[in-house]
């Protein structure tokens, strides 16, 4: 059995909702209160002043980061984590997965920026972590092989990795082909170098005039300074306003 025992209201409520949300049965007690029969675990605050026998798990948890405090409650409910593996679908909106052993403990998607940042502090505790990326959208990927340079990376052949998605489905497909691309072994790099193709320069100056207040694509210099990441769309716009300024 789990118990929530802490008098911290705000450590109380974010490890509850995070306890209901993945459905794992528990119960709360006052910290002076006696732990129920069959206590397996029990999650406390800094503050909190409890005496737990030797047989029980105890994680203290951060009331910032009750998600993380549950991911080490499940880990040891399960007996053993295993390694930290992150896989990283790359594109256009990539989806992250973060698995212990074979344990899908998170999952996410954001834009291409934002995924340096979400993979560090997923794993900033972990003793051993390592991160995979699907080889699709090389240029995506070679941004966040490059932001990620304190993170072993491997690079998986991502063939196959996207699932059949049935009703109501729709949408999970980068986060699941994610979870595939983080079982695969890849191979070990430290950046990736890469010539953009005529077709993905294509991509970047449609996407450019897209994005033009006057429906004008940026030219292919720009584009390649887009492709190798030293300029957003939005800057690479505004050089080319400067440009026939």
């Amino acid at each position: 059995m789990i118990v929530v025992a802490t008098a911290d209201f705000e450590l109380y409520h974010g490890v509850v909702t995070e306890l209901r949300d993945r459905g794992v049965t528990f119960t709360t007690i006052e910290p002076a209160d006696e732990l129920p029969d069959r206590t397996e675990a029990i999650v406390v605050g800094p503050e909190d002043e409890i005496d737990v026998p030797g047989d029980v798990a105890v994680v203290e948890a951060d009331p910032a980061e009750p998600r993380r405090a549950v991911e080490d409650l499940l880990a040891i409910m399960r007996g053993e984590a295993g390694r930290i593996v992150v896989g990283v679908d790359p594109g256009e909106k990539p989806g992250i997965a973060v698995l212990a052993g074979d344990v899908v403990i998170g999952a996410f998607q954001v834009p291409p920026d934002q995924v340096g940042d979400v993979v560090r502090r997923e794993v900033e505790d972990a003793a051993d972590p390592l991160v995979r990326i699907g080889d699709g959208a090389r240029l995506v990927g070679s941004r966040i092989v490059d932001d990620l340079e304190a993170v072993p990376v491997e690079v998986v052949d991502e063939t196959g990795t996207t699932p059949y998605l049935g009703t109501g489905a729709r949408g999970m497909g980068d986060v699941l082909a994610a979870v595939n691309i983080a079982r695969i072994e890849g191979e070990r790099v430290d950046s990736i170098d890469i010539d953009p193709t005529a077709g993905e320069l294509d991509r970047i100056k449609e996407r450019s005039r897209e994005e033009s207040e006057t429906n004008r694509a940026i030219d292919e210099a720009l584009a390649r300074r887009v492709a190798a990441g030293e300029l957003t769309i939005e800057e690479a716009l505004a050089e080319h306003r400067e440009d026939d300024a």
